[in-house]
């Protein structure tokens, strides 16, 4: 490699970075320094009505019924996340929070929400993401705000857009690409 091109060496550490993360492509780890990079690719299932129902209202405020917004709305869900938009795809993490509709003037809502990592590498690590996120958006951004086990002390941000949605019923698939940075090394505490 002493003598190829600087492009070639570039291409040549892209694909053997391309064929380490092969075995799964829904979530890719780069290591820089003492931090790591990952970023999850996978889908949403969000099915607010039928059977298998995922998303359920808890509660709404006395205009609810009247606001443009459903403002006061609030949901509570347990989404099956996939590595693939098939719902028959596999399952790679559950997607478990609240989602209030809180902006009076836009369709927006505020939702905090637990990635909770159901397979892989990172299985029974979380990733917490807490925002505002503008439903009219086509493409959105929420923020990465901690984890648990792998994700401890991680920071980063979201970015989801619809893939599929049913007006009939209410459901949808959402694509989502989440960007996280965490230390490579254990956190370990001394004192109480």
């Amino acid at each position: 490699m002493k003598n190829l091109p600087i492009d070639h060496m570039l291409l040549i550490s892209c694909l053997l970075l391309a064929a380490a993360a092969a075995p799964n492509p829904w979530v890719q780890t780069l290591t820089k320094g003492n931090k790591n990079i990952t970023k999850f690719h996978f889908y949403v299932h969000n099915l607010e009505a039928g059977p298998n129902t995922t998303v359920y209202r808890v509660a709404n405020a006395s205009i609810t019924s009247t606001s443009p917004t459903k403002f006061g709305l609030v949901n509570v869900l347990d989404d099956r996340v996939t590595a693939e938009p098939d719902i028959n795809s596999e399952q790679v993490a559950r997607v478990q929070g609240t989602v209030s509709f809180t902006d009076l003037h836009a369709k927006a809502i505020a939702m905090t929400a637990n990635f909770y990592i159901t397979s892989g590498e990172f299985n029974n690590s979380t990733l917490s993401v807490s925002g505002r996120i503008p439903l009219t958006e086509p493409v959105r951004e929420i923020p990465v705000i901690g984890g648990t086990s792998a994700f401890r002390l991680a920071r980063g941000y979201a970015v989801t857009s619809y893939y599929s949605f049913d007006s009939a019923t209410g459901s949808s698939v959402l694509e989502y690409k989440i960007y996280v940075i965490a230390h490579s090394h254990e956190v370990v505490w001394t004192g109480a």
